[in-house]
């Protein structure tokens, strides 16, 4: 029989996995973090490792580094689980020695067990699930036979009357965090809600509610970056994080219809009249696969507001002749564009200029210099409230 090892912390994603993988006739082990995973690597001798690279304490790359050190599994298939947006972290695993890299709020079970499959084979005990008739839709729990469909509805079931108690906890703790008095108390309220959010991402792709994943994954990634670099750490990244969890109250209540799981198609105008920074922005949008267009000027802009409808519009404060103020006014005069989200991005931050965006008609503001992350962070909540149709 073909054994498999799990290194995973969250033990509601471990436990759907390992059930998957033995319902397939595999032999599964599951350590809950790294240390105890290595422990068992003598003493399970997997043929195939399924490994979270964000572990506490002993992390997933230093797992994939402890097993490639040691000559009998040098050759050993390591399967990663990583947030979509940490792609320096894959980068990393892949120069480790990973096998393959798979975004944890995005993937499946039966995509965990096809890749297993194609890796290492059959379980060897003969044994084989019934094959489907067609694929099963993107926003199901992929597992097959009226067995795992009901498991699939249970566990959903439970996931989603879990949603209230969890968002509970997710605005205490960034109440926490905009009051926090020192860095050593705001990385602590940081460092648990990125716990908070890795969780919520692998266990909302697992059920099929991939805007709830998607969000989070972003989000958790943003978290991460601000505790990893806590002198990056500003009001307006905080902000982010407030707004984010916000957007995931209303995802809890209004997204979880599975005929809303997938991103509204979304075409976006960044208005600035820096290369790098419009290069920056450009970059950011496409880590959430959000398509844009760019221009140097007002003149630029209108001229693509005439040609196309935007969803999302990026724009700089300080551009030559119409500045961004008058710009946004004037796009806001339009008729398709009254309630099209308008973000300001500039190093103008000071408290006037702020007010002035909003009263030109702005939506929200970023500081330069920003994270690449947060911009992306902020993209994706104006773009899903938009779709939702819900009020800043």
């Amino acid at each position: 029989m073909k054994r498999i090892l799990i290194i995973e912390d969250n033990q509601v994603c471990a436990n759907v996995y390992r059930n998957k993988l033995a319902v397939e006739g595999y032999q599964t082990e599951v350590a809950l973090d790294g240390e105890t995973g290595v422990e068992f690597l003598h003493a399970f001798r997997p043929h195939f490792l399924l490994l979270d690279l964000l572990l506490p304490g002993m992390s997933g790359l230093e797992v994939i580094k402890a097993v490639r050190e040691d000559p009998e599994f040098s050759k050993l298939p390591i399967v990663v689980f990583s947030n979509t947006y940490l792609t320096h972290l894959v980068q990393d695993a892949w120069k480790a020695g990973a096998t393959k890299c798979l975004s944890k709020a995005s993937c499946t079970p039966k995509d965990v067990f096809e890749i297993v499959q194609a890796t290492i084979g059959e379980s060897g005990t003969g044994f084989r699930s019934k094959p489907t008739a067609e694929r099963p839709r993107a926003d199901s729990l992929v597992v097959e036979g009226p067995q795992d469909a009901a498991f699939q509805s249970d566990l959903r079931k439970t996931f989603v009357d879990d949603l209230p108690a969890m968002l509970v906890t997710l605005r205490a703790t960034v109440q926490s965090l905009v009051s926090a008095s020192d860095q050593a108390a705001q990385l602590k309220d940081i460092y648990e809600l990125y716990r908070r959010l890795h969780a919520l991402a692998g266990n909302a792709g697992i059920v099929g509610l991939n805007l709830i994943s998607k969000m989070a994954d972003a989000t958790e990634a943003l978290l991460r970056e601000l505790h990893e670099k806590p002198e990056t750490i500003n009001l307006s990244c905080i902000r982010t994080v407030a707004s984010a969890v916000d957007l995931l109250g209303t995802l809890f209540e209004r997204g979880l219809a599975p005929g809303k799981q997938e991103m509204p198609p979304t075409e976006v105008l960044v208005v600035d009249d820096e290369p790098i920074s419009r290069r920056a922005i450009v970059y950011s949008l496409e880590k959430a696969r959000l398509k844009s267009v760019t221009a140097e000027d007002a003149g630029g802009a209108l001229k693509w507001i005439e040609e196309k409808t935007f969803d999302l519009i990026f724009l700089d404060i300080d551009l030559p002749g119409m500045d961004g103020h008058d710009l946004c006014s004037r796009i806001r005069q339009l008729p398709q564009y009254k309630r099209t989200p308008i973000i300001f991005v500039t190093a103008l931050s000071d408290f006037d200029n702020r007010a002035h965006s909003m009263m030109a008609g702005g939506n929200d503001f970023v500081a330069k210099p920003f994270l690449f992350i947060e911009l992306t962070v902020k993209a994706l909540i104006h773009i899903l409230r938009a779709h939702f149709a819900v009020g800043k």
